[in-house]
């Protein structure tokens, strides 16, 4: 049996689709683990998987809290991402500030801030974490303004993981497209990762005490967009989308090498052809 006391107590900021199995497996490895939602009626649901459950929102300042022994811990993972609309370059540094105070106010020592490849340009080539950032979304402006705020504290040290589009589970890309009939950029690579390897990579950070580091998390292969979609519609028994042939637009290769080799970590999907 896992001696608790051995291992960090930790606190998963926002228990959504990433958050929620997170929460489930570290809890299921033996952790003292705490979850939050913003909506009351979803504290069922972590309580039903042994997650001691809390009412958090970041309004953008800490507006509801149904209890701040939440903070009281020794590692924040925080899977909160920027929402869509208007102000979200200003509003979500916000949020991640008032997140900040927090963790100062109640002597957190590190912080796991899951960001996104969004934050890279289009290269037309590969990417690295050394790459200067010029996001050209709002929404990756705003979590590179985030990234800067948690890295600045002399308080706490915080890892940065920057993962490319979500997949798995309830998450079917071949839905996605499927009311698309012609799509651009079929040879453009797709930057994709499954939910197991998210929280596999989350779980050696935390295991492995690996801190002050930025890493991309993305499968090592890139298939092209049209294998990729093409082949998750016909997973999915749906007409497969056509890809218009046109010039080649912008996109990036994201390189999740220093991720591999600094923990020595190997992929459960290594393409995401894999994970149809």
């Amino acid at each position: 049996m896992t001696d608790k006391l051995n291992l960090p107590r930790i606190s998963v900021l926002g228990c959504g689709w990433l958050g929620l199995a997170l929460a489930k497996h570290l809890s299921s490895k033996g952790y003292d683990v705490k979850g939050s939602v913003m909506q009351e009626e979803n504290l069922e649901e972590l309580h039903q998987f042994g997650i001691k459950g809390y009412q958090i929102a970041f309004n953008p300042d800490l507006q509801v809290c149904s209890d701040d022994h939440f903070f009281e811990t020794d590692i924040i993972v925080s899977c909160i991402p920027p929402k869509r609309r208007d102000d979200i370059e200003s509003y979500y540094p916000k949020q991640i500030d008032s997140l900040k105070q927090e963790a100062q106010k109640h002597g957190v020592k590190k912080v796991l801030f899951i960001s996104s490849t969004s934050v890279y340009p289009n290269t037309l080539g590969n990417v690295s974490e050394e790459l200067q950032l010029s996001p050209e979304k709002a929404s990756g402006k705003a979590l590179v303004k985030a990234e800067e705020l948690l890295t600045q504290s002399d308080d706490f040290e915080t890892t940065i993981l920057r993962f490319g589009g979500l997949i798995g589970y309830d998450r079917h890309p071949g839905r996605f497209l499927s009311h698309r009939k012609e799509l651009r950029n079929g040879s453009v690579p797709v930057n994709l990762i499954h939910q197991d390897d998210c929280v596999k990579i989350i779980s050696e950070i935390i295991k492995q005490n690996v801190w002050g580091e930025v890493f991309n998390a993305c499968c090592p292969e890139h298939p092209t967009r049209k294998d990729f979609y093409q082949k998750a519609a016909r997973a999915a028994n749906l007409p497969e989308p056509e890809f218009l042939e046109d010039e080649q637009m912008a996109y990036k290769w994201v390189d999740s090498s220093k991720l591999i080799k600094r923990l020595n970590y190997k992929f459960i999907y290594t393409s995401p052809l894999d994970t149809i």
